[in-house]
């Protein structure tokens, strides 16, 4: 039978609002409550690394020169969900001597019993002179209190950042970095690129380093014509940034996922490479274009990056654990999404922005 005048204009309406559970409440609350929208930290926390243990994740984010209010570096986030977080405090006692100095990008693993934190630490007043150096802390608890154990020295590197630990099957370690190349030998551009070493013991490097990939591409420009203080005042034409490596094996290879470009603009994102071993070599298996996994949504979600991987409360799904800027651009706020595999590669099903069905 004929819908009535009355009708029609009823469901106009209410497809003008969002359908007709839109305006059921009780389905409605339902619905929204097995969901989650990104940012689901809204507030500042970059270089997010998540550690999950014995069913709880712990999320670890840069604090640069600031302290957590129980006075430590490097905020604790924990959660069941990898969706409500709630702030455990901070995770690094000081150590003696750093004041005034940067802490970036803390990344946790567990081995024998021990959890192991890498970050790096340099900059402020003598950046000039000093640069970044990666260090290990130590603690019986994953969200601390960590203490300082070492310093882990990078051969002929003055900045050497975001420090990654992965273990292979056989249970051997290894740290991949990145680090700077002032030269621009074979063609690549001066910069900061990626490279791995093994680890002799948990506190320190086997020394054997071995470049993982360089920039080449123009997606990845941070600045031209950048002065360098560190290196004698030189300007360098162009300045590359390659950062933020995360391995994951898959189908018997290695992918080393990575950030590139400048921090601040749209083409900040997450890349790959990848190889059939641990210590490379590695290709980029048809990049170049830009970054491939993780970018930028115009008018939405800017500078998405330096992540982690882990698994969902399912136990299966892979997530990408991500920071991106909020409207403002006044805080790097903490994210959430799937990563697919694809016949092209690996792929983040984001980054998203509007509701997304909770994980697990």
């Amino acid at each position: 039978m004929p819908v009535p005048d009355s009708r029609r204009t009823f469901l106009r309406l209410a497809a003008a609002a969002g359908g007709l559970l839109a305006l059921l409440p009780g389905r409605n609350a339902r619905a929204a409550a097995r969901t989650y929208t990104n940012p689901v930290v809204p507030r500042n926390f970059p270089d997010p690394a998540v550690l999950l243990h014995q069913g709880t994740y712990y999320a670890f984010g840069t604090t640069g020169q600031g302290r957590t209010a129980d006075g430590r570096i490097f905020s604790v986030l924990v959660s069941k969900d990898l969706v409500k977080w709630r702030d455990a405090g901070g995770a690094l006692v000081p150590p003696p001597g750093s004041a005034g100095l940067d802490f970036w990008a803390p990344e946790v693993v567990l081995h024998e019993g021990t959890f192991y934190m890498y970050y790096s630490r340099g900059g402020g007043a003598i950046a000039a002179t000093q640069g970044h150096r990666l260090h290990v802390a130590t603690s019986q608890l994953p969200q601390g209190p960590y203490t300082e154990v070492a310093a882990l020295d990078v051969p002929e590197s003055k900045f050497t950042i975001d420090a990654h630990p992965f273990r292979d099957d056989d249970g051997q370690w290894y740290l991949f970095y990145a680090r700077d190349f002032i030269d621009s030998d074979g063609g690549y551009f001066p910069g900061t690129g990626l490279a791995v070493d093994r680890l002799a013991t948990m506190t320190r490097l086997a020394q054997q380093p071995r470049t993982v990939l360089r920039a080449r591409h123009p997606w990845t420009i941070f600045e031209a014509n950048r002065r360098m203080p560190l290196y004698d005042n030189q300007v360098f034409a162009q300045w590359h940034t390659l950062e933020g490596p995360f391995v994951r094996r898959h189908g018997g290879k290695y992918y080393c996922f990575y950030s590139g470009a400048n921090f601040l603009t749209d083409r900040y994102g997450v890349d790959f490479c990848v190889a059939d071993t641990v210590l490379g070599p590695y290709s980029e298996a048809g990049g170049g274009a830009g970054a491939r996994v993780l970018h930028a949504v115009p008018g939405h979600v800017r500078g998405p990056g330096h992540h982690s991987h882990t698994l969902g409360p399912d136990g299966r799904t892979e997530y990408l654990v991500y920071h991106a800027w909020n409207p403002q651009m006044t805080e790097r706020q903490l994210c959430i999404d799937k990563l697919a595999w694809t016949n092209e590669g690996p792929r983040c099903l984001g980054p998203t922005y509007a509701p997304q069905p909770l994980p697990g």
